[in-house]
């Protein structure tokens, strides 16, 4: 059996590897993404070993890994104090910023989506280890006024060459100023994830980014050759006074290694589940392949088992080709995905994270993985084609009609109901009950009613199909109701193969449905609450200068500037982001409706919650929160309680002064902006426009304007995901290629016959066009219907975050279906022109 079943798979080369499609891409989505993460780690590593020393001196209490810029430092006394400590080679001190911005000589900023703009000092010292931090590419390295390094990858993005004047952006104390490049350097590994480097000298250093104080970041002492990092820290730490502390360079990477890795998980998942996508869009193809091909084998299956096979052995041969067609797709799978991977880069490249300077990493791991994914899926579709290929009798060899009996219709929508019912108990559970890993029920809630759907489809679908037919009928004539009669001949297949498309176009349709309702939200939101004629913001979300924040209230017509602020914090042990307001200014502009106290409560001593955090936490007006950030601990009075708004977007409210006594430098998020009275609105506009043409990430804009910059990373993510489930939808289109090419192989006899009688090969073609409309549309319908449900269902779920506006673009769900159709009339030209070609008289002979 095991011959004869090699025998039968390399007779039919052309229908295994048509099989096995569906395998490699659904194994390539997996390798690919473990291939992306698994570089995207090594590359983060790279920058690890070379961002600390053996130790590392620095401000105690700080989180590092926090991502905000502390305003904590090291003084020079601190550094003089370490100088001949017992088993130490050097002391240096480091000068660090991020959020400075290289512009690139067509002005674009180079970086700035996502990866920051790095600043430091030169020193010479080595990380940790005896590792190089940065080596020279060319040229030198800065040592006075005037002059910087750029890491090697910025300086070619942005066109600079050696001797060029380079301008920088940044929300340090000057927003922009200029230097000579001096010289090009390889930080770590070599990439540097699309953040820039410029490295400066660092009496520099120190007066752009320490306002000219003799300080630094931190502090890195390096380990004479034989001393361990352990010992070294014992000998800093007990010449360290009060206020600083000391770490190994080890214990420092390891506390930035966690929050990457944590970073990571996340993408590897979102990676994944599209990966499991692309695999369940799979499954439905391949056990549509083998159902044709077993249904087509019937009288092969049936001398078999005359000849002596038993039901076993003729399962395990179906079985045996699954095996090789899942060996088949895991090895061009893993092939693929490496490509993939290449493809993945490029795409997460455009919002940051730009790995075209790291090596793809093939771990072990991605390999073993992709085989047993790949066979086991293959395996387990194919279970039930096999054994109903066991179940052919002997006696079907005699009989030139299809003989394998399928399971009864009924009982298949009732299972599907019941997958229904408990998917949307499910998925209503998670979005809207109160359990632990929410996620997951919503994951699981929308699989069992895609996957239920899938199963009753084959009754869901009579009306599609019925009113394409009625078009069919009245367009074609014979050859539409014979497209007609074809797909409801066998009413599994076509649900199956239309299962498959509609499973992508769900979740591109619930994501379209999701993501129109966000930007109405978005809209609501800045109609409600932007009562200001301007607002100040940076263009890529991070914060900027407060000194351009004093410009704009300089300029002559601007009446009234509101700064907000949002940095970190630790409130009652909790991490999360909280907001700092100028309460005087924001009182003149809009105060904020509040549930319990007056807006114009907050103090410098006092804090506002927002309503839903107070309901669910049982916070009152006079509770006291300890907040802390930097290394600094603070307890602050709850004197109001404010409406949940989008507008400030966080729990907890403090005044400026609060904010910088926890150690926040003097950086903004937003400026809210009012004309005086009387101003002309287009004289005060220009000049704001003008004072900040020289700062391309910051940019003053109108109620209009402000909302379609708020609408961009919406659409950014929609792009990102669509992009990523195309791949499931190219799986479906090839599964519809594959069915027709199988059915056409199947209906040989059928077709010579229909041939014969005077059907032309044109009217051929036309039919099997039809045939291919009816499957994509009929997926595409039931995915359109599942994605609105699904979409309203998430928004509803959302409605509290301020997701409380439902759209639902019934322009772009129509197009999907439109597009199906085009679709379904481009994966009918191969099928068409195979079955087209046919000799009459071999096919009419055909068994």
């Amino acid at each position: 059996m095991l011959r004869a079943s090699w025998k039968s798979l390399m007779a039919r080369k052309l229908r295994l590897f048509m099989s096995a499609t569906a395998v490699i891409l659904g194994v390539a989505f997996v390798a690919g993404s473990f291939v992306f993460t698994d570089t995207l780690g090594h590359s983060f590593d790279s920058i690890m070993s070379g961002s600390v020393g053996d130790v590392v001196v620095r401000p105690a209490g700080v989180d590092a890994a926090s991502g905000a810029q502390s305003t904590r430092t090291v003084p020079r006394s601190v550094l003089d104090d370490l100088r001949g400590t017992p088993g130490a080679a050097r002391v240096d001190g480091n000068v660090s910023h991020f959020g400075t911005f290289v512009i690139g000589k067509g002005g674009k900023i180079i970086g700035g989506t996502g990866a920051p703009g790095i600043a430091v000092n030169y020193t010479g010292a080595p990380a940790a280890h005896g590792v190089e931090s940065a080596t020279l590419a060319s040229g030198r390295w800065p040592t006075k006024a005037g002059e910087v390094a750029l890491d090697a990858t910025t300086a070619d993005t942005s066109g600079y060459l050696l001797g060029d004047t380079v301008t920088f952006v940044s929300s340090g104390a000057e927003p922009r100023f200029t230097a000579t490049l001096v010289g090009t350097a390889q930080f770590g590994g070599g990439s540097m994830i699309g953040a820039s480097l410029a490295i400066f000298d660092t009496a520099t250093a120190q007066k752009l980014f320490m306002d000219g104080k003799d300080a630094y970041s931190d502090v890195w002492v390096t380990a004479d050759p034989g001393t361990s990092q352990a010992a070294l820290r014992s000998a800093v730490a007990s010449r360290l006074p009060a206020g600083f502390e000391a770490v190994t360079g080890d214990a420092a990477a390891q506390e930035s290694a966690t929050q990457i890795q944590k970073a990571l998980t996340y993408v590897n998942t979102f990676l994944l589940v599209f990966a499991g996508i692309a695999l369940v869009v799979g499954a439905f193809i391949i056990v549509n392949t083998f159902s044709i091909l077993v249904a087509q084998r019937s009288r092969e299956l049936a001398l078999l088992r005359a000849l002596g096979a038993s039901r076993p052995q003729v399962a395990r041969s179906v079985l045996f080709e699954a095996l090789v067609m899942g060996l088949v797709g895991s090895v061009g799978g893993l092939g693929v995905g490496l490509l993939l991977a290449m493809g993945i880069k490029a795409l997460f490249g455009t919002i940051g994270l730009d790995l075209s300077g790291a090596s793809l990493v093939l771990a072990p791991r991605t390999v073993i993985a992709s085989f047993v994914v790949g066979i086991l899926i293959t395996v387990v579709a194919a279970y039930l084609p096999a054994r109903r290929a066991g179940r052919v009798p002997p006696v079907a060899a005699m009989r030139d009609d299809l003989v394998i009996a399928e399971g009864s219709l009924r009982r298949r929508v009732w299972f599907g109901l019941g997958l229904v019912t408990v998917g949307a108990a499910a998925l209503a559970t998670g979005l809207f009950g109160s359990v632990p890993h929410g996620t997951y029920w919503v994951g699981g809630g929308i699989l069992g009613v895609v996957l239920g759907v899938a199963l009753t489809s084959p009754v869901l679908g009579r009306p599609v199909i019925a009113l394409l037919g009625l078009v069919y009928r009245r367009l074609f004539g014979a050859v539409g109701l014979m497209a007609e009669q074809n797909a409801q001949r066998n009413p599994r297949r076509t649900a199956a193969t239309a299962s498959a498309l509609m499973i992508g176009v769900t979740l591109v349709s619930m994501m379209t449905v999701f993501g129109a309702s966000a930007k109405a939200s978005v809209d609501a939101v800045i109609s409600r609450d932007f009562t200001a004629d301007y607002v100040v913001s940076n263009a890529i979300g991070m914060p900027f200068s407060a000194t351009v924040t004093d410009q704009v209230a300089a300029v002559p017509g601007v009446g009234t500037v509101a700064r907000f602020r949002y940095d970190p914090v630790t409130v009652d042990g909790t991490k999360t982001y909280a907001a700092a307001v100028d309460v005087a200014a924001m009182a003149r502009i809009r105060p904020l409706p509040m549930t319990d106290g007056s807006f114009t409560d907050l103090t410098d001593r006092s804090v506002l919650v927002d309503s839903k955090h107070a309901a669910s936490h049982s916070v009152h007006v006079g509770d006291v929160v300890t907040v802390k950030a930097d290394g600094t601990t603070l307890t602050r009075t709850v004197a109001g309680v404010f409406d949940s708004t989008p507008m400030v977007g966080t729990d907890f409210l403090f005044s400026l002064g609060t904010f910088s006594d926890l150690g926040f430098p003097a950086e903004d998020s937003y400026a809210y902006v009012t004309r005086a009275p009387g101003a002309d609105p287009a004289t005060v506009s220009h000049a704001l426009d003008a004072l900040l043409a020289d700062q391309p990430l910051v940019t003053v804009k109108d109620q209009a304007a402000f909302a379609a910059e708020q609408r961009a990373p919406i659409d950014q993510m929609l792009y990102l995901i669509d992009a990523l489930l195309g791949l499931a939808v190219v799986i479906a289109i090839l599964g519809i290629i594959n069915t027709l090419a199988l059915s056409v192989i199947e209906r040989t006899r059928e077709i010579g016959l229909l041939r014969a009688v005077g059907l032309s090969r044109r009217q051929l073609r036309t039919m099997l066009r039809l045939e291919s409309v009816v499957i994509a549309v009929l997926g595409a319908a039931l995915g359109v219907g599942l994605g609105v449900v699904f979409g309203i269902a998430l928004q509803r779920s959302l409605a509290s975050d301020g997701i409380d506006v439902l759209s639902i673009p019934g322009d772009q769900l129509a197009l999907f279906v439109v597009v199906a159709a085009v679709v379904g009339l481009l994966a009918a030209l191969w099928p068409g022109r195979r079955a087209a070609r046919l000799d009459i008289l071999r096919a009419v002979t055909a068994e």
